[in-house]
Parts: structure tokens; sequence; C-alpha cells
């Protein structure tokens, strides 16, 4: 199949969790035989990367209307171009998803979460974004949701089914200790966190919540953001000698860094599916997450929640486990990896869903579904579903 993927800042991934689901699914599509074609915003050195098309457009470099501006270029090109089934990414570009459907190309939309909770967005950005909800459940062929949460959100909403389908990560982990090195820090003596610095993703909660800890253990807050300058200065006004923000990390850096830490933090309040924390629980971390239902669905029992007033306390006491306790959380988060958010899995359910459109099927039929393990994992603990 002729394949495009839009609205994403592109690939190789070096922003968030949109390019990292880019890069990802479309190197896969692309080895598995299918002709694949990323809308990209910034220029890679090659055409090509991975097996996959790169399209290069320009955007405007403006808060409020970057992803509008360059998914509205890429749409009018696509246009010119057929493709068998096309995938936007961004609730927000929904209006742009009329386009090639009405040219006769099929189109589905991942929607991500609701993202007009977030704080960064003034008042008519956020009446955009409920818009694009609206408009999300009538202008594409169909809707992809990457938890089960939004799917209901949608649902109990609009009225309007979707495709769930959620991120994947990868369970290998890099054993070079290079990135560690560059910052200064050792295997398994530092507590880490990958988020953009935006307030809902709590990064200064984090840092906060580390500096009252009593522990010689390190903290390696990785991530940026555009157009959030003096929030990001907040976050990196400190001066304490344990606490590491390098800024973004990409690639084998950002590998390493997660297959080393002594404890993934993840803060984030809005959103679906994060590939940040199932990449974490996927190199067998242990992961204490903000207790939102989003968060509770991808964890489950292989991490420990936490309220947002009691970070602290839920950082002090997970360093303060035993080694076997520990050990017990990080089996049961690669388990759950391995079983429901492996790529190669994930892959299979896109390839089904862009197969659906390509022959006018009814693509609602492909669903992430699961099935529980009969059993206990190897840890004698309890598997539990989503």
């Amino acid at each position: 199949m002729r394949i495009a993927i839009l609205g994403t800042r592109g690939i190789p991934a070096n922003y968030g969790g949109y390019e990292t689901f880019a890069e990802e699914l479309a190197w896969r599509l692309a080895a598995a035989g299918h002709h694949v074609t990323v809308y990209c915003r910034q220029r890679h050195h090659n055409s090509t990367y991975r097996g996959v098309r790169l399209v290069y457009l320009p955007t405007l470099r403006h808060k409020y209307l970057d992803t509008l501006a360059h998914t509205a270029l890429s749409t009018l090109h696509l246009l010119f171009h057929r493709h068998d089934a096309v995938l936007f990414c961004n609730a927000a570009n929904a209006l742009f998803t009329a386009l090639p459907r009405l040219a006769g190309m099929p189109v589905a939309l991942n929607v991500d979460g609701i993202e007009r909770h977030r704080k960064k967005w003034n008042a008519v950005a956020r009446t955009w974004y409920r818009l694009s909800e609206f408009l999300a459940t009538h202008f594409p062929t169909v809707m992809v949701t990457d938890a089960r949460q939004i799917a209901a959100y949608y649902q109990a909403t609009y009225g309007h089914p979707s495709v769930c389908i959620p991120y994947g990560a990868p369970l290998e982990r890099d054993a070079r200790l290079d990135a560690l090195d560059e910052l200064g820090v050792q295997p398994n003596q530092y507590l880490l966190y990958v988020t953009r610095f935006e307030p809902e993703n709590n990064p200064l909660l984090v840092r906060e919540a580390f500096e009252t800890l009593d522990t010689d253990l390190h903290l390696v807050l990785v991530g940026d953001a555009p157009y959030a300058g003096e929030y990001i200065a907040r976050i990196r006004k400190t001066s304490n000698p344990r606490v590491h923000l390098p800024g973004g990390v990409y690639g084998a850096g950002y590998h390493q860094l997660q297959s080393h830490c002594r404890m993934y933090i993840h803060a984030t309040e809005v959103g679906g599916t994060h590939p940040a924390l199932i990449e974490a629980m996927g190199k067998a971390n242990l992961v204490l997450y903000l207790n939102t239902p989003e968060n509770a669905e991808v964890a489950g029992d292989a991490g420990i929640p936490f309220e947002k007033d009691q970070l602290a306390s839920a950082m002090q006491a997970a360093i303060e486990l035993t080694e076997n306790q520990q050990q017990a959380y990080r089996q049961r988060a690669r388990q759950r990896v391995a079983r429901l958010y492996s790529w190669e899995s994930i892959t299979h359910l896109y390839q089904e869903l862009f197969s659906a459109l390509a022959s006018r099927k009814d693509p609602l039929y492909v669903q992430w579904n699961p099935q529980p393990p009969s059993g206990n994992s190897p840890d004698g603990m309890p598997v539990e579903t989503p």
C-alpha cells in the first residue's frame, strides 16, 4: 500500500510522542513492503530515512500556527499524490482530513489526548481544539484513539466510536554509558523524567519534590519545549548539583538514560498513552506515575501511583524499597509492555487498519483487544489487563 503520515514535525524523531510514533510505525511499515511517506518540518540530510520517503514543506514558526500551517501545506501536496491510506496526527488537524477524503483517499485521524486542557493554550486555541474534537467525529473516515479512556470520552461526549490502538515501545536495553558519562551520573544512581517542559507535565513539581528528599541519588530531567521560555527558566532555576537538565536528548542517548535509571517518574496530567512511560516500562524500570486514568491504564499493577501533593513521599518510599521489591516491579513492567505494547503488534494493527481503509471495509473491526493471561507472572504476582 501507499501510506502517508501527516501532522507531526517529522522524522527522525527529535521532539515528542507523535514524532516517535511516526518514526517507529513508518519504518516498520516500510520494512513490511509498503511505500510510506512522512511529511516533515525540519530537514534531514537525506530524502529517505530507514526506507521511508520524507517530504519537507515550510511552516510558520508560531506557537498557535506552526502545526496548522504545515499540515495545510502537507494536505495540499497530498492531494496531488494519491495514496491508498492517509494517517493524520493531532486532533487540531481534523479540519484538513476532509480534503483528501473528498478526493477519494480514505483517512484516519489519531486524536491523542484532550489537548484543550493544556494551560499553554489561550481561549482561541482551546476553542479550536473543542471544535476539532467535534470535526474529528465527522470528517475523517475513522478516528483513532490511543487509550481506552480517550475512546470512552469520545463515545460519551459525541456518541462516536473509534479504533483504539495505543503506542508501542521497544524491549531492548542499551548497555552503553556514553550519555551517562556526559552528564556525570552513574548507572542506577539517578531518577529520570523525560517530557516536554509544559505545566501539565509537571517537570517543575518533580524537581522541587526531589530537592526535599534525603538521598544521594541524582535527578535527570530531560526535555524542552518551544514557546515556553518563561516556564523552562523556572525549572532551570536551581543550584542543586544533583539536578541535571540536559535539554532534549534523542536517539541512543535517550535510550541509554532510560536503560540505567534507578526509577522513572511520570507526572503528566493531559494526554492518552504516553510513549515515554511505555518505553520506561519496556526497559524494566521501577515506575512512579501520576494517578490519572490514562496513566493507570498503561501502568496497571506494574507501577506505583502518586497524587500531586504526595510526590516527595512517594519518591522517598520508592527509594527505600528492597532490591527484591524493586525487581518485582521491574519484571512486571517489562512483561506488561511485551504483552500489550510491543511495536510489532501495534504495527500489525495499523496494517490491518490501513488495509481495511484501502479496501473500503468498515475499519472499526480493528481494535486493540489484549486477552488476559492465565495464572501469575514469573515473580508470582497476578497479571492484569488494562
